[in-house]
């Protein structure tokens, strides 16, 4: 007996916020099979506002207004029978976060969880790796946003330690160098002391910028990318003008300018790991949320 049923995740991100539906083929005496169907995104910087102003702004408080309209429409032509909106780092540290979720929720009915680092971490780790992790090696994930970046450490098949960090593309496009300065550094050390004594270490990254990377390498769908082109990438793309990144790499517009410190943050944890390549599988937050809510854990 074959059944599918059809489950939608919001992933509200600091720059941006996306709709996806997948599929869950269920069949017995089989796992779950979870397939995409659909990823909308749209370009709402929401991280501009929190980390600069401390607040979510009328105009974004608006146009998430209206993408939230428009992800209804979408999810009732794809007959989504169950939806999860789950917001990150710019709405968890927005004064009104709470207030601008209660007015989507007032306008729209969709109703959004702003979730903490810890839970985020929770989440994203929860996305199906099997087929990536191998029993007898070591893994770092990273997964980038906006405002944060979650890291977790799975050795042995096992989890043996994740957090969240205030390291994000839009924040550190916003902060003082001597403000980034101290997040790395923090960074480093965790990095350092959760890997230390792991062999055979890998990073798997995830997030929209290292996405855009492994596209832009040519490689084949399961073959990592190594830190000597990763490096080569994020020289290149530093002597890079934001326009020319634009008009010469056809980035869009919200991705030309966080893409660099993406970059920076990946080839930090692998050279603070020891890793010497980077797995990209394509998974995130919104990946997450489905697996979750599939199996009642939001």
């Amino acid at each position: 007996m074959l059944e599918i049923k059809k489950y939608a995740a919001i992933d509200i991100g600091s720059n941006a916020i996306r709709l996806l539906v997948a599929n869950i083929v269920i069949e017995e005496d089989k796992e779950p099979q979870f397939k995409k169907s659909s990823l909308v995104r749209v370009p709402i910087r929401l991280g501009a506002d929190a980390f600069v102003l401390g607040k979510i702004s009328p105009e974004n408080t608006q146009r998430m207004i209206d993408a939230m309209e428009a992800f209804k429409l979408l999810m009732k032509v794809h007959s989504v029978e169950k939806c999860k909106a789950c917001a990150t780092s710019a709405m968890r540290e927005a004064s009104n976060g709470q207030e601008v979720a209660n007015q989507i929720l007032k306008k729209t009915g969709v109703e959004i969880d702003i979730i903490d680092g810890k839970k985020e971490a929770a989440i994203i780790s929860s996305t199906d790796l099997n087929q990536l992790i191998e029993s007898d090696a070591s893994y770092l994930y990273v997964d980038v946003g906006g405002g944060s970046t979650e890291l977790t450490v799975f050795s042995k098949g096992k989890i043996i330690n994740s957090k969240s960090f205030k390291i994000g593309t839009v924040r550190l496009i916003n902060n003082k160098k001597s403000e980034n300065k101290v997040l790395f550094k923090e960074v480093q050390k965790w990095v350092e002391s959760s890997t230390k004594g792991l062999k055979r270490i890998s990073l798997i990254g995830s997030g929209g910028n290292i996405n855009r990377l492994f596209k832009m390498s040519g490689r084949a769908q399961g073959k990592p990318i190594s830190y000597i082109y990763l490096n080569a990438q994020y020289q290149f793309l530093k002597q890079m003008s934001y326009k020319e990144r634009i008009s010469e790499l056809s980035l869009n517009p919200d991705r030309a300018d966080v893409i660099v410190p993406a970059t920076k943050i990946y080839l930090s944890a692998m050279k603070w790991s020891g890793a010497r390549k980077i797995f990209v599988p394509k998974i995130g937050l919104s990946d997450g949320i489905i697996k979750s809510l599939y199996y009642n854990k939001l």
